[in-house]
């Protein structure tokens, strides 16, 4: 492939090629061509032109094949246009030489096309240049038509479109010709041939005025012409033709008088009734009505409706929305005029009507869905309920009823896709729209009442606030006129659809409504006997009640559900006896109703089984058997009875068999055991009943048939923008569409296709496929023996049967036996006896052969499953046979299709088939098959079973990858354009191809690159294939490349592809990218393509726009939205939801990895987008805000930026988008959160911008988040106005805490509190819905708690809506709005609730942060200056509802408990509900409350705790909680009469609700459980031990203290969060304090009682007792010890001696925990040195040694040597820990003394050990991480706080001096400072047998060093501290020693001062450090010499040297000292501090 890539064909190369190879050379050398003529300059193309010419020319009569001859042309076209013309006369004198010539033979065939092809490429590309050749050419050309076959016909007229586009006005003198070949050619047979000839149509009329002026109507009479017995691709082709010219007619400006020919104005209503004229009389003509049509016998054909349907929408698309709006009106009055009485033909039969029908809502679904904005749809609703009026009051039932019908529908169609925005529409009375559709539901026209119904449906889905007052208004009238059978019947419709919107309502309907339902169809069933007039409707609509009551789910059913059961149960006979009684009384009427009645029941129950599956006990299903056996008896009897009533009966018997037989499919078959052999019969008789004549295939087999399978089929079965009109087509023209009135009880039921009306086929055909669904689950139950003789039975009834009746009993019959093989082959079941294999093998073999294509797909589905049932390799190698024998012999198509595509799916089923020969012979005769020309249908069916045996096979298949590939494209480069459907089916095969090779095809071998090579050549020709399908499967082909060999893919060219496909088909409202197919393959594609490589793709897409600037002008802002804008217009426009999540996926890849670069793009967008629809709503709202305020200032920034830009791209988007518009904001703020800081800190954004101004920050953009944010939480739609409130929330969450740089002290959201207050009002009005109010509420809370406001009269304004929402909620569960159901105000209580506990909890911690900083006087002056005093003034703001709140926390923590219970305990609850929620809704509420009682229960325990459990109102001790505090009792206190409890027992409750709930949570926590829950949690347990009382009850309770402890260990194991670890420590820690508080207590109380006894017998308290023993389980220590365990072995797994493998301390590197893991340990640190003081003394001593070695592990593990001689922060808490223990008072106690004297002593030895040499010796590197200073500082901890026992003996003493000296020894100055610091806190000690001998070893050394120092003078800050601390050790010494000894301690420490002092010369030149070292000396003599002045005097006097040197420094300093003395005090301070303050806090 390589050496096809050059200028000129490379002919030595091409010519060593065999014949595949050279037409792939040819495509790719063209390919490639095509690229470098366009990037070479001019001059080398015009060197080599003559050459390139020649080339090109030869080519053409080599044959070339389609898409070579249209890229040949092309590459003609562009050479001419590039280099020079000259030549060009003579290229076309040889095309139209190749035309003329006589020679007719196939193989000559291709160079004539190519010929034509190229003609109409050069005049496409040079048009005008070419002068007046273009008449002989096209003359030429038009000759060749008439002798030309199809495919000449096809490219001729493609060629003429080209040569008219080229040429444009100049070929006017051709016009007429070229108008009267495309005549002929638009109703070609060949369908190919119409569309080309509708393109070249198309193209004529740009210029030929004649079309739409004088031939208009033979135009018009024309395509409805082509329209007969056209496929798909036509009507889409000739729609758009005849749309196109109609819509200029109307529009064109004609040219003056100049124009020669007579020109007749078109008006509108002409046109339209042009088009009506097609739609009503079809193609035979205005006035040539044949015989037939006066004699009123043909109805037009349902093509030509449909496709002049398709042209009305054509017709309004090309004129464009705004037009629509101008001439709504006209346009609605003439589509409904389209199915009046008037024009009698399109309603003559229902059959009819119901088409028409449907075609008149597409017309209006897609005009106004797709063209108009919001705004322009809600004025339409309008025009259509003026025409709904207008309509009613029509006299004529018949006349107006099927208008009726779509107006209705149209109209619930709109509202449904308004949503909320359509609300001010119905509160508009002047519109009365609800009135007049609650008028329609009274029509006499049963199926004006169903639209009606269901228009109500739509409203009530759209607007759940309407839903309830609609309910009521239903029931209130069906009640109120129960004896007019259409009020009845309508008004039961209406609430059955009512109900069947519940389902889509979050917010549901009020719980009794369920009950009045159900009392009403009980009503409506009794009274229906009373008058035989109204029974057959009573009846109806008592059963339609019940069943549309079912889909309100189990909670509601259950509490109605005996009573069902019981009218169930009556409905039918007792027993067969009773039956046949009936038989003989009844009349034909009664028979009637009963069937009704009984029809009726059994949808009821089909309804409670589908809906209802919870409640489907063993008990249940028991009450619902009995009535069954005897609704199969009365089955069985249903025949006998039509015979004796005749036919009024036949549709009532219909409809029952249906229902029966669907409610046994949904019934377990175990449920009907002994009926199944009667059912069986039936089904049989009822699949080859005599009288069915309509064949029903296609609704019948779909299903049967494998979803891949029906691609090959007609496309009809695939799905389309017009899958609703194009339907019908599919049925038939004998079959009915579906449509409601054939059977109303669908109307409760969701529509399969998302929001559109249910569509139930009529009742004979659906009972045929419920009884074919049914006779495979029969069938497969019944005994072995009972089967044979039915399927007999149904092979004789279709041989004896005949004609088009045997094509239909055969249909019947093999669907019943597929679903059969189908349900045996999914259950693992087994077929049989031997002949019934026979059978079913005949049955299949038959419909493999059968001429309706449907059929011969289900039966090779049905072939396979056969195979797959049996699962015996000799039978499936017998079935192969039959196929490869078969197709082998036979020459007829259908034996050939049938029988190939039995091989692919016994593949399928089957896997590779085990045998590789079998694989072999299968795909060489589909080879075979595949290359037979004369057959497109034989290739198509062939190669798709192809397809399936590679998606098989697997690797299996890799020998045959190369064949395979070079025939596909073969056939891809020769099978004629016009059989697109064998290019589908190579497109699958491509792509299973591809699958199979995967990963491989990165390879870089040759065979693999030639591979890929090919696949992507088979790629590009698919590319340009005309057909979109075709188009479709080369980008799903590309997809799979990209995913498996990204590299070789290019990009930039596929990229461009997609967008040009998607950005056409988006200019004009996707109706003209026909195929939906195609635009999702282009979703799916680029949604693949954007994850790996967003940015590329963006790029790629912006370069393409500017390339391309002329193609795509409607689109051509593309430049500045990008692709994400134009993805963003697509997902407005598009209707198909699997495209829009398609759309949305991309979106959310590009946001997720391009947002934060691209963040102006994108948030423009969204604003765009949200900006687009915010009409008057923001400014309404904020004016009244600013009445209400008046303070004008503030609140006008929400209105200064409003339209301020230039006109959106996005005119008016639907809602849907805008709420899209607002998650992306959403997600960009999260992405931004991920990415740098600066995006939340504006200084440093804005200094980064002032670096580069590319760079972007969000918070430069806060203004327009909150613009947005307000824009949506103020909007009409619901939903936005949620995504709304959540956007607000997140923007207050991330940027409360930015700094406003500009205004000290403040934060930049304050500027926009008027903003948030004004998007947060309209939240609370009285009309909006609940949810909205909880989000709103959740806001508020937010906003105050995050404190951005700190003026209390600013934060009024947001604090008074929640205080309007807690007067609202305090009535409880009865006050709130009627209009949803219970738990929906449940949920608004518990938000309200939730918000203030929110703001209550910021408060308190607010209040407490405050309260710690007040000890000084000048931060109290500040707090006041800034304003931040509010942290109080929030306090009272809540305190002032603090009462009521209280009250109310209380109230909802206590249904919470409740709730939570176990459901064994159900019968306990309350009957009728807590206080928030009712009896019946609880399961609703229980999610509710688990949503908010975390944050209520921390608030409530901080206001217990704010109490102390002391409440001084008299109500609330009063109030009574041990019942359910319903809101009755909870505000009237005691009056009630109750009991009144004690305060302690209403305390000792509270107390328990709260623990209880936390115990409960913490002890089993679901996986779901947030953070902020358990967190929540953990601090209401905090705060309520924070207070005495509450503690002394844990502290009482052991087993109460030890549950606890054990629930908190849990809590630690399972939840790895470091802030919930601490917050359980916190609580562990709290628990032993309590525990302590209880001992000392109790040892206090003993002691006062047993003053006068001995010490002895006073009985020991803690635990451990008098024996020392803690037993697992029973004692709150051990939990404790457990728990901090497990904190300390996670953190440091050293000290788990089981780890470490020896119980010695083995010697490691310490080390460093993180900062959250440091926090820990401290923490347990803390809690273990708390422990002993909860023992006895006997349990201290049992404990202690774990304490010891858990407190010195830490110390050993994390004595890390950190700068500057600091210790860690675990080293500290250990230090500190130890010394808590050391000094415990156990140390003491008589009964504990001697054993922790031995356990402390080995305490110490250990601590000596861990840095002794010998542990070293191994590791020697380790001693130098080892920190001595925490060593020392231990051992000083030891010496001072245990008593003198433990360190005075001499072994340890030793060893601890020895130390010391040793560390003496060590440079490092900071180590020296440290260690005079502790000897300095050891001399001091009082007891002298402790510190002597210290003193004696140490105090030498410490001479000697400072004695050095005299010598070495210090030149640092750290060696004069040694000095310092030196001095003051010795300085210590002399006030210790005893008198005698001070004078000659004194006479040592003198000289060593007075050494340092300088004199007055010295002083100036020294350094700073000298000169405070003087200073120091100087200042202790001044203060030594004074005290001990003897002393001083002799010494002085002896050494004249000294004596000089005093005198001299005294001198020098006299004058400076004054000011020197302070200062150095001063300097000296701090470092004194410091150093000190270690020493400070453990000693």
């Amino acid at each position: 492939m390589e050496l096809a890539h050059s200028l000129l064909l490379n002919e030595e190369a091409y010519n060593q090629l065999g014949e595949v190879q050279k037409a792939e050379f040819i495509f790719e050398w063209l390919r490639y061509l095509e690229k470098l003529l366009l990037a070479t300059s001019r001059n080398d193309v015009r060197e080599k032109q003559k050459t390139l010419v020649e080339q090109l020319l030869s080519l053409l009569n080599n044959s070339p094949g389609p898409p070579t001859r249209k890229l040949l042309a092309k590459n003609l076209a562009i050479l001419y246009s590039i280099g020079d013309t000259f030549s060009v006369y003579e290229a076309i004198d040889k095309c139209n030489d190749l035309i003329r010539s006589k020679d007719d033979s196939p193989s000559y065939l291709p160079t004539k096309l190519a010929a034509v092809v190229c003609l109409g490429s050069l005049y496409k590309k040079l048009g005008r240049i070419l002068g007046n050749t273009f008449t002989d050419t096209v003359g030429n050309i038009l000759k060749a038509v008439k002798s030309a076959e199809s495919q000449g016909r096809y490219e001729i007229m493609l060629s003429l479109q080209n040569i008219l586009n080229g040429l444009g006005a100049a070929a006017a003198p051709c016009h007429r010709d070229v108008y009267k070949a495309a005549r002929s050619c638009l109703t070609d047979r060949s369908m190919a041939v119409r569309c080309a000839a509708a393109k070249c149509l198309l193209e004529l009329q740009n210029e030929a005025i004649f079309m739409w002026s004088m031939d208009l109507d033979s135009v018009a009479t024309l395509c409805f012409k082509s329209f007969e017995g056209s496929n798909y691709d036509v009507r889409i082709s000739v729609s758009k033709l005849l749309g196109t010219i109609l819509a200029k007619a109307i529009t064109s400006k004609h040219p003056g008088t100049a124009s020669r020919q007579s020109i007749r104005r078109v008006s509108l209503e002409e046109v339209l009734e042009l088009l009506g004229t097609g739609f009503l009389r079809g193609s035979s003509g205005f006035l040539r009505a044949s015989g037939d049509m006066l004699k009123g016998t043909s109805s037009v054909s349902r093509d030509v409706r449909v496709g002049v349907t398709q042209a009305y929408v054509v017709f309004v698309s090309t004129l464009g929305g705004a037009w629509l709006e101008k001439n709504f009106a006209a346009f609605l009055s003439h589509i409904l005029s389209l199915v009046s009485q008037s024009h009698p033909k399109a309603t003559q039969t229902q059959i009819d009507a119901i088409c028409c029908r449907r075609c008149v809502s597409f017309i209006l679904r897609t005009t106004i869905g797709g063209l108009l904005g919001e705004k322009a749809q809600l004025a339409v609703v309008k025009d259509i309920c003026q025409a709904i009026w207008k309509l009613k009051k029509v006299m004529d039932v018949a006349a107006s009823q099927h208008m009726l019908v779509c107006a209705l529908q149209e109209l619930g169609n709109l509202i449904h896709n308004l949503g909320t925005t359509a609300a001010p529409l119905l509160q508009d009375s002047s519109t009365g729209l609800l009135d007049s559709i609650l008028s329609v539901t009274l029509h006499p026209s049963i199926s004006v009442r169903l639209a009606a119904a269901w228009c109500l449906h739509c409203i009530a889905v759209a607007l759940p606030s309407y839903l309830t007052p609609l309910l009521d208004r239903c029931l209130e009238r069906l009640t109120g006129h129960k004896s007019s059978p259409e009020a009845v019947t309508g008004f039961s419709f209406a609430v059955a659809a009512l109900l069947g919107a519940v389902k889509h309502c979050p917010l549901g309907i009020p719980h009794g409504k369920g009950k009045i339902i159900m009392t009403l169809a009980e009503d409506l069933l009794c009274s229906a006997a009373q008058n035989s007039r109204l029974s057959a409707q009573r009846t109806q609509a008592g059963w339609l009640l019940i069943a549309a009551l079912m889909t309100l789910g189990p909670a509601v059913v259950s509490h109605h559900l005996a009573r069902v059961l019981l009218l169930w149960k009556c409905v039918f006979p007792a027993s067969p006896k009773d039956l046949e009684t009936e038989k003989s009384r009844g009349d034909s009427f009664t028979w009637q109703v009963t069937l009704e009645g009984r029809a009726g029941a059994l949808c009821a129950i089909k309804s409670f089984v589908s809906h209802c599956g919870d409640l489907l006990t063993e008990e249940v299903i028991q009450r619902l058997l009995p009535p069954l056996p005897c609704a199969v008896d009365l089955l069985t009897q249903l025949s006998s009875i039509l015979k004796m009533y005749g036919s009024p009966l036949k549709t009532p018997s219909v409809v029952y068999r249906q229902r029966l037989y669907e409610l046994l499919i949904l019934l377990p078959p175990e449920t009907y055991e002994g009926n199944l052999c009667a059912i069986l019969k039936e089904l049989a008789a009822d699949l080859t009943a005599p009288d069915i004549q309509v064949s029903a295939s296609t609704f019948l087999l779909p299903p049967l048939c494998h979803q891949d399978d029906l691609l090959i089929l007609s496309p009809l079965l695939q799905e389309t923008d017009h899958r609703f009109i194009e339907e019908q087509l599919l049925l038939g023209n004998g079959v009915a569409c579906g449509s409601l009135e054939y059977d109303p009880y669908l109307i409760y039921e969701k529509d399969v296709e998302g929001d559109s009306v249910p569509k139930p086929l009529p009742p004979a055909l659906s009972v045929i496929s419920s009884a074919a669904k049914l006779f495979g689950v029969v069938c497969a139950h019944v005994g072995e023996t009972q089967r044979l003789p039915i399927l007999e039975q149904l092979l004789d009834s279709i041989k004896h049967t005949k004609g088009a009746r045997q094509q239909v009993v055969q249909l019947h019959v093999v669907s019943s036996v597929s679903s059969f093989l189908k349900y045996v082959a999914l259950s693992k079941g087994c077929l049989g006896p031997e002949e019934l294999k026979r059978f079913a093998l005949t049955l299949v073999t038959g419909a493999l052969e059968s001429t309706n294509p449907l059929l011969r797909c289900a039966a090779a589905e049905a072939w396979a499953r056969l195979a797959q049932v049996l699962d015996d390799g000799a039978f499936t190698a017998g079935l192969a046979q039959v196929s490869f024998d078969k197709l082998k012999s036979a020459r007829d198509v259908v034996t050939r299709t049938g029988h190939s595509l039995a091989l692919g799916s016994l593949h399928r089923y089957l896997g590779g088939i085990s045998s590789s020969q079998h694989l072999n012979s299968c795909i060489g005769i589909l080879y075979t098959l595949a290359q037979d020309s004369t057959s497109p249908d034989v290739q198509t069916w062939a190669l798709h079973s192809l397809s399936l045996i590679i998606d098989s096979a697997g690797p299996l298949y890799y020998v045959h990858v190369e064949p395979t590939l070079s025939l596909i494209i073969m056939l891809l480069l020769n099978v004629p354009p016009t059989h697109a459907e064998v290019h589908q089916s190579l497109g699958r095969c491509l792509n299973a191809l591809i699958t199979t090779l995967g990963p491989e095809l990165q390879g870089n071998s040759t065979s693999i690159s030639t591979l890929r090579a090919s696949c992507l050549l088979g790629c590009a020709v698919m590319q340009d294939n005309p057909d979109c399908l075709v188009q479709a499967q080369a980008i799903s082909c590309l997809q799979q490349l990209h995913m498996f060999a990204p590299r070789h893919v290019n990009l930039s060219s596929l990229v461009s592809c997609l967008c040009e496909i998607l950005l056409d088909n988006s200019v004009l409202v996707n109706l003209y990218s026909p195929y939906l197919l195609l635009r999702r393959a282009v979703l799916a594609c680029l949604r693949q393509l954007v994850q790996r490589e967003a940015a590329e793709v963006s790029e790629h897409a912006v370069m393409l726009a500017k390339d391309s600037r002329e193609e795509l002008t409607p689109d051509a802002d593309i430049r500045e939205i990008g692709l994400e804008g134009a993805l963003l217009i697509l997902l407005d426009k598009e209707t198909d939801e699997r495209l829009c999540h398609d759309i949305k996926e991309t979106l959310n890849y590009m946001l997720t990895s391009m947002a934060v670069e691209k963040l102006s793009l994108w948030l423009k967008l969204c604003k765009d987008v949200l900006a687009a629809s915010a009409d008057c709503t923001a400014i309404t709202c904020v004016d009244t805000m600013q009445e209400e305020e008046g303070d004008k200032g503030d609140d006008a920034s929400v209105l200064t930026t409003r339209h301020d830009e230039k006109s959106h791209p996005f005119t008016n988007p639907r809602w849907a988008t805008r709420v899209f518009a607002a998650e992306c904001v959403c997600r960009i703020i999260n992405q931004c959160e991920n990415a740098t800081s600066a995006h939340f800190d504006i200084a440093l954004a804005q200094e980064m911008k002032k670096k580069d101004s590319r760079n972007d920050f969000l918070v430069l953009h806060l203004a327009d988040l909150i613009r947005m944010a307000f824009m949506a939480a103020t909007d009409h739609s619901d939903q936005l106005r949620l995504s709304g409130l959540e956007m607000l929330l997140v923007v207050i969450r991330r940027f409360a805490t930015v700094p406003e740089p500009e205004f000290p002290g403040h934060v930049i959201l304050e500027q926009y509190q008027a903003n948030v207050g004004a998007a947060l009002r309209p939240a609370f009005t009285s009309e909006t819905p609940p949810d909205v109010t909880a989000k709103a509420c959740q806001v508020c809370s937010a906003w105050i708690a995050s404190g951005v406001v700190s003026d209390l009269n600013d934060l009024r304004r947001v604090h008074q809506l929640l205080v309007s929402s807690l007067t609202k909620i305090q009535a409880g569960k009865e006050a709130l709005s009627h209009l949803y159901n219970e738990s929906a105000s449940t949920m608004e209580i518990l938000a309200v609730l939730k918000a203030w506990a929110e703001v209550y909890i910021i408060a308190v911690q607010r209040h407490k942060n405050h309260r710690q900083p007040l000890k000084t006087t000048s931060c109290l002056e500040d707090s006041i200056r800034n304003g931040s005093c509010s942290s109080d003034g929030l306090l009272d703001l809540v305190y002032a509802d603090l009462g009521t709140l209280s009250r109310l926390w209380l109230a909802a923590l206590q249904d919470f408990a409740l709730l939570t219970l176990p459901s064994e305990f159900a019968s306990q609850l309350p009957a009728e509900g807590g206080a928030f929620y009712t009896a019946e809704t609880s399961e609703n509420a229980k999610l509710q409350y688990y949503n908010s009682w975390a944050l209520i229960l921390h608030a409530t325990a901080l206001w217990l705790t704010s109490t102390g459990f002391v409440v001084a109102d008299p109500d609330e001790g009063a109030s009574d909680l041990s019942r359910p505090v319903t809101p009755t009792s909870m505000c009237q206190g005691s009056s009630s009469g109750a009991t009144i409890k004690s305060p302690e027992d209403v305390y000792t409750d509270r107390f328990h609700l709260i623990l209880g709930i936390s115990v409960e949570f913490l002890c089993s926590l679901r996986s779901d459980a947030t953070m902020e829950s358990i967190t929540a949690c953990l601090h209401a347990l905090q705060a309520l031990l924070d207070v005495p009382w509450p503690r002394s009850k844990i502290g009482s309770d052991q087993d109460l203290g030890i549950e606890l402890l054990n629930v908190l260990h849990r809590v630690i194991l399972t939840r790895e969060s470091p802030s919930i670890q601490l917050a359980s420590l916190e609580v562990v820690r709290q628990i032993i304090c309590a525990a302590q508080e209880h001992v000392k207590e109790k040892r206090r109380s003993a002691e006062v009682d047993d003053g006068a006894a001995e010490k002895e017998t006073l009985p020991e308290f803690g635990e451990g007792k008098d024996t020392g023993g803690l037993v697992p389980g029973k004692s709150l220590v051990f939990a404790t010890l457990e728990l901090c365990v497990c904190i300390l072995v996670r953190q440091l797994p050293e000290l788990n001696p089981k780890l470490t493998g020896s119980p010695g301390v083995k010697a490691r590197k310490p080390q460093m925990l993180s900062e959250d893991g440091s926090r820990l340990v401290s923490a347990a640190l803390v809690i273990l040195s708390e422990l002993p003081a909860v023992c006895s003394p006997e349990g201290s001593i049992s404990i202690l040694p774990t304490i010891l070695y858990l407190t010195i592990g830490v110390l050993r593990e994390t004595a890390v040597k950190l700068p500057g001689g600091q210790l860690s922060s675990t080293v500290a808490a250990s230090l500190q820990a130890l010394k808590g223990i050391l000094s415990s008072p156990m140390a003491r106690a008589e009964k504990s003394h001697t054993a922790w004297t031995d356990l402390l002593r080995s305490a110490l030895t250990t601590v000596l050990d861990c840095w002794d040499p010998e542990h070293f010796s191994l590791v020697d590197e380790t001693h130098e991480e080892l920190d001595e200073v925490s060593l020392l500082t231990a051992i000083t901890v030891f010496i001072l706080s245990t008593s003198p026992e433990v360190t005075t003996i001499p072994c340890l003493q030793k060893r601890c001096i020895d130390k010391f000296k040793a560390t003496l020894e060590i440079k490092d100055p900071m180590v020296q400072i440290k260690t005079y610091q502790l000897l300095h806190s050891i001399f001091q000690y009082p007891n002298p047998a402790v510190s002597y001998p210290y003193i004696y070893s140490l105090a030498s050394c410490i001479m000697e060093k400072l004695q050095e120092i005299d010598k070495r003078k210090p030149e640092n800050t750290a060696e004069l501290q040694i000095f310092q601390e030196g001095i003051k050790v010795l300085e210590t010494l002399v006030t210790v020693a005893e008198e005698h000894h001070r004078s000659q301690l004194v006479a040592c420490l003198l000289p060593i001062l007075i050494s340092f002092l300088l004199d007055e010369n010295a002083l100036g030149s020294a350094t700073s450090i000298m000169r405070n070292l003087h200073d120091f000396a100087l200042q202790n003599l001044m203060q030594i010499g004074p005290q001990y002045s003897s002393v001083f005097k002799s010494l002085v006097a002896s050494s004249p040297a000294l004596k000089a040197r005093l005198e001299a420094a005294i001198k020098g300093n006299q004058e400076s000292v004054k000011v020197k003395i302070p200062t150095s005090k001063y300097t000296k301070s701090p470092g004194k501090n410091s150093s000190i303050q270690l020493k400070t806090s453990f000693l």
